[in-house]
């Protein structure tokens, strides 16, 4: 009965659990932003003291790994890495877009996923429901709201906290494109554990050394930085 750690830091707001044999015996959430790094670790210290746990006793880890956040991803694994190599724990990387998909209502068969990416960009994916589970049509990529809902079979939804910033896009008088409560908007580390514990008894676990966020493009700033420099 594997003991473990989920991670999600993909969006405004981040959540840890502690897993055993795949069941959240304990779920956090705590702020978004570069403040809660600090926070993270007594956090999670606080749970596994809670339920009698020390550190080592954690054999996996579980962590949310884009796109999403660019610091908010950055943190998660850096702080699933750090645990990693200090407590001999293996790391599952479970893909952000399927964490979500996991918020959808029951009903929905066909959904895209929307994180906001500025300029009129969102980071994206759509999937379909079927008997196994999501299957994704068009994996996480980064696209602009017009052109998904115009290639997406009917009805869609749609779910993700990028739905404001690109509310202008989805047609108001089109009754077949539906977004999903808001509720559903965040990914939390529970779903994380949920995949990440079906990942590791299929053997998916990652390799330190290699192991980077999915950022799908650079940060807003390195672009910038580039764009100024002489030619």
């Amino acid at each position: 009965m594997p003991r473990a750690l989920a991670i999600e830091t993909s969006g405004r707001l981040g959540s840890v659990a502690i897993v055993e044999d795949g069941r959240v015996l304990a779920e956090d959430e705590f702020p978004h932003g570069l403040q809660h790094a600090a926070e993270i670790i007594p956090r999670i210290d606080r749970l596994c003291h809670d339920l009698g746990w020390v550190p080592t006793d954690l054999r996996e880890i579980y962590v949310s790994v884009g796109p999403g956040s660019f610091t908010g991803l950055r943190i998660g694994i850096t702080l699933a890495k750090t645990l990693a190599f200090a407590t001999g724990a293996r790391i599952v990387a479970v893909p952000s877009v399927e964490v979500l998909a996991r918020n959808a209502p029951w009903e929905v068969r066909d959904l895209i996923i929307v994180l906001d990416a500025k300029r009129d960009q969102i980071y994206t994916a759509r999937l379909t429901r079927a008997e196994q589970g999501w299957v994704e049509r068009e994996p996480a990529h980064l696209d602009d709201l017009r052109s998904m809902l115009a290639r997406a079979p009917r009805p869609v939804h749609l779910l993700g906290e990028g739905i404001p910033f690109h509310q202008k896009f989805i047609p108001a008088d089109d009754p077949q494109i539906v977004v999903c409560p808001v509720e559903s908007w965040r990914a939390r580390a529970s779903a994380v554990s949920e995949l990440g514990f079906h990942l590791a008894k299929e053997g998916h676990f990652a390799d330190l050394n290699t192991l980077a966020p999915i950022y799908i493009r650079r940060p807003e700033a390195e672009e910038k930085f580039d764009a100024r420099r002489p030619l």
